[in-house]
């Protein structure tokens, strides 16, 4: 690897921050029900601490996005979260509301017929946004599971509108420093039409929301085949990409570990970021956060493992060649195009990532040494004790 290449990586990763999910460390599932770690999470002192195992192994974990109704508990206040995060070496990520599981939202949130929906919808966000400004947290990240399953059900442009409305609310409260992304999901649990089923409908409803609300994209939440770097590329070309939430899927929002399935999708996708980057002068301050569901998968090591394959794929989509691209690209040189890609992805940089981690003090194994230290099987041990105290069994929802 050329000096030039091995200074852009290095560049790259001192760069990249990647932020862990507090639900990805608790015991999850599928709508059919839970498979139980003895390891898993079980309150948010657990979700941090584990949280802060992460962060210790890689050195670029440094937040946690935290979720409303499951990280918040009654007797800690949002000063006792920040002490908490720190004294694990952490941050307070993006705060996730809720606006899915109680049985209020039946046939929606914000975007619910019913003004006294809509109104409760609007009140927890606004809470949410309060505990974004008490935690130090900069975004909101807004997942609706708003739609509706049968033609004729609903009326979508009404829909629209509501949610506009309500979201405009949330706005106005918000600091100069806060940003609201707005996810999107194209079905489930609403399957006839979704309220935000594409980045499109995002866009719209940012755009008319107010200069505040961005576009979340999760790798998970589009159709099969869908060319995902293509939506990157307009969202940044536009000023709307607000951040990711990264994962892997083999059929639809399966939630697998980023990159299992498909890297060279994910390489292209950080490759259109970086060539942005290069293209405009401006370093993209971009919000990553690893959003999965480690049904059977040990949490923690998992966690690792993705952070891992995210921080490789991005090192390599540094490594492209975008002055030769640009050639290639101006005479419609395909084959030598679409090799600068190619050269980049297949390159070996694991060298230059074994000496930032030496660089930084890190393990040269982060996966191996967190095996090491047994805090997998310290931790196994005191859990499984305390969920017997507890009475805590093993069906329910997915978080």
């Amino acid at each position: 690897m050329t000096d030039s290449e091995t200074q852009k990586v290095h560049t790259a990763l001192d760069n990249f921050r990647i932020e862990t999910p507090s639900w990805g460390f608790a015991d999850t599932g599928t709508r059919f029900g839970k498979f139980l770690q003895d390891g898993a999470a079980i309150d948010i002192n657990d979700k941090l601490a584990d949280a802060g195992q992460v962060q210790a192994f890689t050195g670029f974990c440094p937040s946690v996005a935290l979720h409303v109704l499951w990280d918040f508990p009654e007797d800690k206040t949002p000063g006792d979260i920040v002490k908490l995060a720190r004294k694990h070496g952490l941050r307070v990520g993006a705060i996730n509301p809720n606006l899915f599981q109680d049985q209020l939202y039946k046939y929606g949130s914000l975007c619910d017929r019913d003004q006294a929906v809509r109104e409760a919808a609007v009140k927890h966000l606004l809470e949410s946004a309060a505990l974004s400004k008490q935690t130090g947290s900069q975004i909101i990240a807004i997942w609706l599971a708003d739609g509706s399953n049968y033609p004729g059900q609903a009326n979508i442009r009404w829909r629209k509108h509501a949610l506009v409305e309500t979201l405009r609310t949330v706005h106005e409260a918000l600091s100069a420093e806060q940003m609201m992304l707005l996810e999107y999901k194209p079905f489930e649990p609403a399957f006839y039409h979704t309220d935000l089923a594409d980045w499109g409908m995002s866009y719209v409803v940012a755009k008319e929301v107010g200069p505040k609300a961005r576009v979340l994209v999760d790798t998970g939440h589009h159709y099969l085949s869908q060319n995902v770097e293509q939506i990157v590329a307009w969202l940044l070309d536009t000023g709307m990409l607000g951040g990711f939430h990264f994962n892997d899927r083999r059929y639809a929002d399966d939630d697998l570990t980023f990159g299992s399935i498909d890297p060279y999708q994910a390489f292209r996708i950080f490759h259109e970021i970086v060539f942005f980057g290069w293209e405009t002068g401006q370093e993209q301050q971009i919000p990553y956060m690893i959003d999965q569901s480690h049904i059977d998968k040990p949490k923690i090591e998992a966690m690792i493992q993705t952070a891992i394959s995210a921080q490789e794929l991005y090192a390599k989509a540094a490594v492209v060649d975008h002055e030769k691209l640009v050639r290639h690209q101006e005479r419609n040189e395909q084959i030598d195009a679409e090799e600068c890609l190619r050269k980049a992805f297949f390159s070996d940089i694991r060298p230059l990532i074994l000496e930032w981690r030496k660089r930084h003090r890190l393990p040269p194994d982060p996966l191996a040494a967190f095996r090491e230290s047994n805090y997998e099987i310290r931790v196994a041990k005191e859990r499984k004790a305390r969920r017997a105290e507890l009475g805590l069994t093993g069906s329910g929802s997915y978080a």
